[in-house]
């Protein structure tokens, strides 16, 4: 599983700061989160493929979350796409981006196919046979998901001298990797973990950005391996966080300390503060594995 920065700053883009946007690639998709304005050129930058993107998760309507997605959705049409493209977002999405594109006569030769999000509780929106997504409610100005991406177990891996001295036929291999007991060749049932090694342990992801502090979400993250959350402002502004609805950075090492997650993504800085640092100080001081969200900057969950 692999996370590239396209934008981590709030508000205004400028130079040398860009509005959210994000890849995740995990089991050979490659998932966009948030589309802020100058995404699709972030996109050129870093030699992400556009071809390959078939899922596009926005978090919420604020502009600097969703400004660029019609501008790469015009870009996908000037390129000849053929392949459908999903969005997934709050309700009135697809009413925003489809009267940009009628309005410039730029329909899509391409299925664009929205799916609108409206529930307060966490639900599952995609799945197939080695990924699962799911929304996280968040606590903010206008309705608004987190995404929790998560891989699901794999098979079990065969103990090849364990299988072979328990007389078991090829033919059950399958049937070992899927977890069950099997008959061996002298009708002896031979327990499953007897002779096969768990699966990789699962990987997982949680995008949580833009949100006040709010504990409710611990349940829906707890664990996971890598977690995005906003910090736009240091502690000194906290009355700011409060009124805006965001969070600090001991705010979002609180949530990540409750959670016991592996690792602490800190992003959507104001471009209020020069020294990003700051932020990694102040959360650092509750929870130590913290990282800074930067643009271009790869993590490997």
């Amino acid at each position: 599983m692999q996370l590239t920065i396209l934008g981590c700053h709030s508000a205004t883009p400028r130079i040398s700061t860009h509005p959210t946007a994000q890849v995740l690639e995990i089991n050979n998709h490659i998932f966009l989160i948030d589309c802020g304005e100058g995404t699709q050129v972030q996109l050129r930058k870093y030699k992400i493929k556009f071809n390959r993107i078939k899922h596009i998760f926005i978090s919420h309507l604020h502009g600097d979350h969703f400004y660029g997605l019609v501008g790469l959705i015009s870009t996908f049409r000037l390129l000849t796409r053929e392949t459908d493209l999903h969005v997934y977002g709050p309700k009135g999405i697809k009413e925003v981006i489809t009267l940009q594109l009628k309005l410039a006569k730029s329909w899509t030769n391409f299925n664009l196919i929205f799916h609108e999000l409206t529930s307060k509780s966490t639900e599952i929106i995609f799945e197939d046979d080695k990924v699962e997504v799911h929304t996280i409610p968040l606590n903010h100005r206008v309705y608004t998901n987190g995404f929790l991406f998560k891989e699901k177990e794999g098979e079990r891996k065969l103990d090849m001298n364990a299988v072979l001295n328990a007389n078991i036929h090829v033919a059950y291999y399958r049937k070992l990797k899927q977890g069950a007991d099997v008959v061996n060749e002298d009708g002896v049932l031979i327990k499953n973990e007897a002779v096969t090694k768990p699966p990789k342990p699962i990987k997982s992801y949680a995008f949580c950005s833009d949100t006040a502090y709010s504990e409710a979400i611990i349940p829906i993250i707890k664990g996971v391996t890598a977690l995005y959350h906003e910090s736009t402002f240091l502690e000194q502004h906290a009355q700011l966080a409060q009124l805006t609805k965001h969070s600090t950075a001991k705010q979002a090492a609180s949530i990540a300390q409750k959670a016991k997650v592996a690792q602490l993504i800190l992003g959507h800085f104001s471009t209020r503060y020069d020294n990003l640092n700051m932020f990694k100080e102040e959360a650092q001081e509750y929870f130590e594995a913290v990282e800074l969200a930067e643009a271009g900057k790869t993590f490997l969950i």
